[in-house]
């Protein structure tokens, strides 16, 4: 193994301890939370590595990145999530390639995803991306649009959707952070009261390499994490 596949695992042990630490603090299991590697631009080699270290969720934002990456390490218990920006285009060739789709961030394109699956036969696992700060350069749904969307959302039956997840606006600490993990949490608390079928708020996928802990405090189930494993990366 070379001095780089050595940097990868130690990076990986070094975030499973932190992640340990973070829901200890809280007052969580660590097996509530899991590690997603962010693998944007980042070599099947080196994202082999990785999964070789124990990481066994793997996000991609690009279609033709994922692809090769899924062909060469779909083994089994590893599992991928499409997390970059879907144009609805593009639904039909990632619909069932990939375990969850954490990026759905408008009723239009949850209903073109449903559409596809329905086509094909599949119920399609989602998360809903929700726009905390209310960026215009960030897709997602607005907070109350959301609400808003609740009962359509439930209606479409070949969706599997499984919770929320949100990219909050750049803060210059991770403490600066928790309103925006907590806004989040108190989201999806409030979409699962009214008990509409198909509404199921059991995920939250928040955070990433500099914030990760912060968010694990305030209820994260998946972190992404990029820089943390896999060193600085071109965009």
């Amino acid at each position: 193994m070379d001095d780089n596949s050595d940097t990868i695992v130690v990076r990986v042990r070094a975030v499973l301890e932190e992640i340990r630490r973070a829901a200890a603090r809280a007052g969580r299991s660590p097996d509530s939370i899991r590690l997603m590697a962010a693998t944007k631009t980042v070599s099947v080699e080196r994202v082999r590595e990785a999964v070789d270290a124990g990481v066994r969720h793997l996000g991609e934002n690009r279609l033709q990145e994922a692809l090769p990456k899924i062909e060469a390490l779909g083994r089994p218990g590893v599992c991928w999530h499409f997390i970059g920006t879907l144009q609805r285009r593009k639904v039909k060739s990632v619909v069932g390639r990939f375990d969850t789709i954490q990026s759905v961030d408008s009723l239009e394109l949850a209903e073109e995803i449903n559409r596809r699956a329905g086509d094909a036969g599949l119920r399609q696992r989602v998360l809903l991306e929700v726009n905390l700060g209310g960026e215009a350069s960030k897709g997602g749904f607005d907070p109350v649009a959301l609400i808003a969307s609740l009962k359509a959302l439930s209606g479409l039956e070949h969706l599997e959707i499984r919770g929320l997840m949100a990219i909050p606006p750049p803060t210059a600490t991770a403490e600066e952070a928790r309103p925006y993990f907590r806004r989040l949490r108190e989201l999806s608390q409030s979409l699962t009261a009214p008990g509409l079928p198909n509404i199921n708020m059991q995920d939250l996928s928040m955070g990433m390499s500099h914030d990760y802990p912060v968010a694990i405090e305030e209820g994260a189930t998946y972190v992404r994490i990029g820089t943390a494993i896999f060193g600085e990366r071109g965009t």
